[in-house]
């Protein structure tokens, strides 16, 4: 089920499970906010796909739990009545992915993720 909302006069779609427009826009703020370079980004309704830098002394679990933690408290925030409507109350699973580089260039990875195969 899709559904069309109106918000600050863009048009969002969302479904029982993502919020599209509020998670990217709230991901793009918080990784400004902690200089943290986004060099993809895809937000999709089952999972969102991000590739980002950060200072090496940061841990990815604090990235990835700032991430989901402040974007949940938002969606929920300004829907309440999505909370009632995901499984088990949480707007994201406790699990994520983390992988580095390694050899691969960043134009491959970007490319990988436009394509939608990560």
């Amino acid at each position: 089920m899709v559904h069309h909302v109106i918000v600050d006069d863009m048009e969002e779609q969302h479904t029982k499970h993502v919020t599209y427009k509020i998670v990217e826009s709230e991901i793009r703020r918080l990784c400004e906010e902690n200089k943290w370079s986004i060099g993809a980004l895809h937000v999709q309704e089952d999972h969102v796909h991000l590739f980002l830098s950060a200072e090496p002394r940061i841990a990815p679990s604090l990235i990835a739990n700032t991430l989901k933690g402040i974007s949940a408290r938002q969606v929920f925030k300004q829907y309440p009545e999505v909370k009632k409507q995901v499984w088990g109350g949480s707007f994201w699973s406790r699990s994520y992915y983390v992988g580095t580089v390694g050899d691969m260039t960043e134009a491959t990875v970007k490319k990988y993720l436009e394509l939608g195969q990560g």
